[in-house]
């Protein structure tokens, strides 16, 4: 779909809400927390928020229908799909130098003297032009500025791919104190395992090398693989024809979720607004308590239709509930609600076989999906008894070929845990730390 029309649909479908509202952009700018001026952006189609949240909050507050909702979902999916191709196809562009008559081939050439003379302890050596006046030097200066740029650039390129690639993220992924989650969290790793037609040659089935996380999470198979929220066409290119994008810090709504932290009530920041929720669990070393709100995004990556045949439960381990602090998300006092979601899904992890079912008046799958038209499920994951790490296999079909996605936390499983008799807490409005749930007088 062309930027353009993506882009004006959605923001047309925003400006018919906030039109029908009555409201103006000032008084629902203050209501979101957003400016004014960044409101018009999103509305006019100049500009595509980043996450969906504010936008549900924007359609919640413009008193949009359920089937609203889902068209709005969908169009900010595909909206939000091409500004990400766009910004990758930007980033894949490499600079040019305005008259400096100088290739790329030419840069690594004036690049390599210094960069081996570094390498091997010694100074490199003085450029040809320095203070003599030979050669145009300010265009020359230009040049190995740019080139000098772009090594270190690669260096810290080079460290960053280092550090991802250590084994469960420089974790020892035992599972205790704050489960791993160090490094920020919220968009879900996938992994894909698919078959191939029988007259095609057989996928890769090398392994990847074991890492500490492994007894955590499902086994991984690089073949196939389709790293979630992947621009469209990635998935084509390594033969699986679906993405899936995972939030799993999403909110039904502020009332209805939790988190059990490791530490005291003293040391704990407000809580979030729902677009904040994945930092603010990871500068805590928090877990979903009591239930997990996941909202998963599934699309085709090119115009054919791929049908999802459903959703299995899997768990990697249950222990007992944690033994932390139980935080409220909600402010006393404000009114809470969440409006009744089409494809919606409930799960138990309390039982010995976890599985979805859909919420009542739902459709079962199997559904079917393609670039143009994607699929938005929501997923309520509940505990009591037990503090259980999972994940999710998506099974999807296309013509010939058929194949599994594994959906998770960034390589690890989603964790969540029971809050039974755990000390709760809740944060006044215009209070300055958390107090005591239900010490709180209501005016």
């Amino acid at each position: 779909m062309p930027e353009h029309t993506a882009a004006a649909d959605f923001a047309a479908l925003l400006r018919e809400l906030k039109d029908r509202s009555g409201l103006s952009y000032g008084v629902l700018a203050k209501r979101l927390h957003m400016s004014t001026s960044t409101l018009h952006r999103y509305c006019n189609g100049d500009a595509v928020p980043a996450d969906y949240a504010p936008v549900e909050r924007l359609a919640r507050l413009c008193k949009a229908h359920p089937e609203e909702l889902v068209e709005l979902h969908r169009r900010w999916v595909l909206a939000d799909a091409v500004r990400g191709r766009k910004g990758a196809a930007a980033a894949e562009t490499p600079p040019e130098e305005a008259g400096s008559g100088t290739g790329p081939g030419q840069a690594a050439s004036e690049a390599a003297p210094p960069a081996e003379a570094a390498s091997a302890g010694a100074p490199p050596a003085a450029p040809a032009d320095a203070d003599t006046g030979a050669g145009p030097a300010p265009a020359r200066r230009r040049t190995r500025t740019a080139v000098l740029a772009g090594i270190a650039v690669a260096a810290v390129a080079a460290g960053v791919a280092l550090a991802v690639g250590l084994p469960g993220g420089g974790s020892d992924g035992d599972g205790d104190g704050d489960g791993g989650r160090h490094r920020p969290v919220g968009a879900a790793g996938v992994t894909a395992e698919g078959t191939a037609p029988a007259s095609s040659s057989p996928p890769s089935s090398a392994a990847s090398p074991s890492s500490p996380a492994k007894d955590k999470g499902p086994a991984r198979t690089p073949a196939g693989s389709a790293p979630a929220g992947a621009p469209s066409g990635e998935g084509q290119k390594s033969g699986v024809p679906v993405t899936v994008r995972a939030e799993p810090y999403a909110w039904e709504s502020p009332c209805s979720q939790r988190y059990l932290a490791d530490k005291p009530a003293s040391e704990m920041k407000p809580p979030p607004l729902e677009e904040g929720a994945a930092a603010w669990v990871a500068a805590h070393g928090a877990v979903s308590s009591g239930q997990q709100y996941l909202r998963l995004t599934v699309q085709g990556t090119g115009p054919e239709t791929v049908v999802v045949d459903g959703l299995t439960v899997r768990v990697a381990g249950k222990r007992a509930p944690l033994a932390w602090n139980d935080y409220a998300m909600a402010y006393p006092g404000v009114g809470c609600g969440g409006g009744v979601q089409t494809r919606a899904f409930a799960v138990s992890l309390d039982s010995a076989r976890p599985s979805l079912t859909p919420e009542p008046g739902n459709e079962d799958f199997p559904f079917k999906v393609s670039e143009s038209d994607p699929e938005v499920y929501y997923l309520t994951a509940s505990v009591s008894a037990y503090d259980v790490d999972w994940y999710l296999e998506l099974k999807w079909s296309s013509g010939d070929r058929s194949g599994t996605l594994t959906v998770d936390d960034e390589g690890r499983p989603f964790r969540t845990s029971g809050n039974k008799g755990r000390p709760a807490y809740e944060f006044p409005i215009g209070g300055d730390g958390w107090v005591p749930e239900g010490t709180t007088k209501l005016e």
